[in-house]
Formats: structure tokens, sequence, C-alpha cells
């Protein structure tokens, strides 16, 4: 997902700088990119430099990959919710986030439950333009071996051609047409604060 959002960004003449925060180095060099290598856990501490236009939070983990649930709600709260933080206090008037289909903070689904927390701490900043995304199933070219979900993604393949109507946003959903949704979002004077999976769909077309 972020990657593919990264290369939009970078061919967009509308953006000059694309800072990234993340634990690794990018794979891509490109005269635009300011890396920062860092303890996303600790975002905080680098609010002098957290400043921009924009802001696109894409962070987030699987049952798969962090089985324990503290850590696991350390990145899909935590690191979301700090980034809306250090974007209000630094005066940013636009926030994209990334949710899940389902999010909701009384589910007694644990993960549900943890992105319609974050979704509510994001809220809770205030910031002018809010843009919550809930993606269904996200197909995407990943450097992790996900086994259950390229089962998903075969089953959904054969499965969205029947989802129509209210059903519709349960279709699976390519991480590019997510990415260019994004852009359009932040671009123009969409209103809507949450975007189902349908929706975004549409506008990434």
């Amino acid at each position: 997902m972020g990657s593919e959002l990264l290369k939009l960004l970078l061919a967009d003449d509308r953006y000059e700088t694309v800072k990234l925060f993340s634990r690794s180095k990018s794979d891509i060099s490109h005269e635009k990119i300011e890396d920062y290598v860092i303890d996303l856990f600790e975002l905080e501490k680098y609010k002098d430099v957290f400043t921009a236009d924009e802001v696109y939070c894409c962070i987030g983990t699987t049952k798969a990959k962090t089985p324990d649930k503290e850590t696991y709600k350390k990145i899909d709260f935590g690191i979301p919710a700090a980034a809306a933080k250090l974007a209000k206090e630094n005066g940013i008037s636009t926030f994209l986030v990334i949710s899940a289909i389902g999010a909701d903070a009384d589910s007694s689904i644990f993960y549900n439950r943890i992105k319609g927390e974050m979704q509510d701490a994001v809220l809770d900043e205030g910031i002018a333009k809010t843009h919550i995304l809930q993606p269904s199933l996200i197909v995407a070219h990943r450097k992790d071996n996900r086994v259950m979900e390229k089962i998903a993604e075969g089953f959904m393949w054969l499965l969205n051609p029947l989802l129509v109507g209210n059903a519709a946003k349960y279709k699976s959903i390519k991480a590019e047409t997510i990415a260019r949704a994004l852009i359009k979002l932040a671009n123009n004077g969409y209103r809507a604060v949450i975007v189902t999976s349908d929706k975004i769909r549409t506008l990434g077309k």
C-alpha cells in the first residue's frame, strides 16, 4: 500500500517533497524523498520535522505478523493516533489514514475494536480535512509470504462478481486503487470522513 502511494506522489507535480517516516530506508531513490528512519513508537520525538501540507498514514500489521495483542495495539492504534496528534499540533490540515472494513470501537472482535478506537482517536484531534478509509481485503504484491491472505484473495476473486448493492463494499480491492483514492481525496472537496471500500474503488478508478 505505502509503496504504491509513494510512486504516485513522486510522479505528481503537485508534490515537491515527500517525507517518509518509517522503520527502514525506502528502496526508492528520488530527489523528492526525505527519509526519516525512526522508531515509530517514539514518533513524538520528531515533532520538529513532522511538518507538511498533508499526512498519509498507511501503517498496519496483521495477526500473523504480530500475534502479541499489546504490540498489535501499539502499531495499529498507537502510531496513527500519535501521527494525528502531531499533525494537529503542527497545523497540518489534511490527514488521511487507512483503517479497515468492520472497524468499530464497540466490537467484541479485538482487531475490529482496535481499528475503531484508532478512528475515534484520530477524529478527536479535529483536523479540518480528515478522511478515514475502510478498505476490504487488500490485494497487493508483498515481500512477505502471507499464505492465508493469498487463499482469501483467490476466494474473493470468485466471490467479487456476486457482491452487488450494499454488499459491494466487501469486494477485495487493489492497493494501487486505494493509493489513487488517497491522492484524489487529499486534492478535492470530498466531504465524507469515513470512506468505505466501494467508495474507495470509485474514487481510485
